[in-house]
């Protein structure tokens, strides 16, 4: 089974627009290109990854398609449309469709002033077009009340699949545990919602390891089963908090818990049924 990377991204500071992405960033305040990456996941083992859009503008949507054109490890794109504009949105999913890669919709709710901006009924009826599409939708579940949302899309708009980036970031940091946990429980009820493994190193203290992510991943393998699990680097902005090498070696520590057959779902056979990623050959 092919190992997959289902959350990674690129931009570029000189040709495109990323306004939350400033010199207070740090050391990803820079543009990170496929050239970069492609070392690092064949020194990793990664034979396919998602790209995933970086800023909700349809310049980005294009520059990522245009990198899958150029580079087979890029197996699927997640693009954007203006969800609050359904007629323009179903516009440009005609258009994206036409492209093989293009596999889901992302919108950076948690950089919206309205916690609950996806409740919107204009947003509610673009998310409609993706389910009658089959396109999947990914939620940046970064507040408590963005996960709380995901069981009332699952209700709203019936066929919708849904996965949550990043756990919905659990705090690790302080060794927290609620509301996330039952928050994500609630999530994991319904069937067309799946997780990423994936940007729990930023969530976590500074000398993070893989035992320290590991109860936050069981948790959500208990309640997803890796059937609805899939890991994912968040390359570049995993670098806030480590290498990619580092993040492949400490996932596999979380993951240890489970027995071979699921930790290749996790690592490879969720994301490519979830995102439609051609088949390869390890």
């Amino acid at each position: 089974m092919a190992v997959v990377d289902a959350h990674q991204h690129f931009w570029n500071l000189e040709t495109g627009s990323y306004p939350w992405l400033t010199p207070e960033s740090g050391p990803i305040f820079r543009t990170f290109e496929p050239e970069e990456l492609i070392p690092q996941l064949a020194a990793a083992g990664v034979d396919r990854t998602v790209l995933v859009q970086s800023m909700d503008s349809y310049a980005d949507t294009g520059a990522m398609l245009a990198q899958a054109d150029e580079h087979d490890f890029v197996g699927a794109v997640v693009g954007w449309v203006p969800l609050t504009r359904p007629e323009e949105a179903a516009g440009a999913l005609e258009r994206y469709r036409r492209h093989p890669r293009f596999a889901g919709i992302r919108h950076l709710i948690h950089d919206e002033p309205d916690p609950d901006w996806l409740l919107q009924d204009t947003v509610i009826e673009g998310l409609g077009l993706l389910a009658a599409a089959g396109l999947p939708f990914d939620v940046v579940a970064v507040l408590p009340r963005h996960l709380e949302h995901v069981p009332v899309l699952a209700e709203r708009v019936p066929g919708l699949r849904m996965v949550i980036d990043h756990l919905a970031k659990p705090p690790i940091s302080d060794k927290g545990w609620e509301p996330w946990a039952s928050l994500l429980a609630r999530a994991a009820e319904c069937p067309g919602v799946y997780a990423k493994v994936s940007g729990l190193n930023t969530a976590a203290a500074p000398d993070w390891t893989g035992e320290d992510l590991r109860p936050y991943v069981e948790h959500a393998a208990e309640l997803f089963g890796p059937e609805r699990l899939m890991f994912g680097s968040d390359w570049p902005v995993a670098t806030l908090a480590g290498d990619y090498a580092r993040v492949w070696r400490e996932t596999q520590v979380a993951l240890s818990g489970l027995d071979e057959a699921e930790r290749a779902q996790v690592l490879g056979g969720t994301a490519t049924r979830f995102y439609g990623l051609p088949e390869v050959t390890p």
